[in-house]
């Protein structure tokens, strides 16, 4: 069955939605996130038998790292680096290791099709532990990047966002970039997991290959949305 997985950390109730998931991608300081934050979200992710990663993003609290910067490779190493390893310290603490690094929103994004900001950002995970796992968009060219540095990658998919045709995400400000439908979610979730086509915001039939299947924490109605995705999984 694929796996499911969420970015926490992020201000909003996890503690609900952990029992859901199978890997967990954590704020670490750049879009937010402080120590306290970090280690209450490692603390419920480890109860709960949750695979616990980064999830470093833009140093931009004002636009939640949802806004596109002007950031040379270099900066993008930096940062990617700093917020991994302020991660990883706290997890240490508690005797956890990182499993991932999953890049936040924009860096996400712009990682998915710039190929210079994909390959620093996989620089900066094979310098600090080549063991872990490289997360990104499914068919993108951080994938790719990942996979030719020897990195170990997954495959993402996100069953509470629609899609372009081309397989990048629908902007969140467009109307209709979200799905907060619970039997919405489920059904692309199911599709996605099937390897089947979703219906993009055009119309257009897409297929995705993807290892796993992310969803928000803050998309409205979002532990239903867990709900329903879990229950058409395990039933489908």
């Amino acid at each position: 069955m694929i796996e499911l997985n969420a970015d926490i950390g992020e201000g909003d109730d996890d503690g609900e939605l952990l029992p859901y998931l199978s890997r967990a991608s954590i704020a670490c300081g750049g879009h937010t996130g402080d120590a306290v934050s970090m280690m209450t979200a490692l603390r419920q992710a480890t109860e709960h038998g949750v695979a616990v990663g980064a999830h470093p993003g833009y140093p931009d609290r004002t636009g939640f790292g949802r806004r596109a910067l002007a950031a040379t490779a270099d900066e993008i190493e930096r940062w990617v680096t700093q917020q991994t390893e302020t991660l990883a310290a706290l997890a240490a603490r508690l005797g956890v290791r990182l499993a991932h690094v999953k890049p936040h929103g924009a860096l996400y994004n712009r990682a998915a099709c710039d190929l210079e900001a994909a390959e620093a950002i996989v620089r900066a995970v094979a310098a600090f532990d080549s063991r872990l796992i490289l997360v990104g968009l499914a068919g993108s060219r951080l994938i790719a990047a990942g996979q030719a540095a020897g990195l170990q990658v997954l495959n993402e998919a996100f069953a509470d966002r629609r899609y372009q045709s081309n397989g990048q995400l629908v902007s969140r400000e467009t109307p209709g970039a979200l799905l907060a439908d619970p039997a919405g979610a489920a059904q692309q979730a199911l599709a996605l997991a099937r390897g089947e086509p979703v219906v993009t915001l055009d119309g257009t039939p897409l297929r995705v290959r993807a290892e796993t299947l992310c969803l928000h924490s803050d998309t409205p109605d979002a532990l239903n949305i867990a709900r329903a995705v879990h229950a058409a999984l395990n039933r489908g």
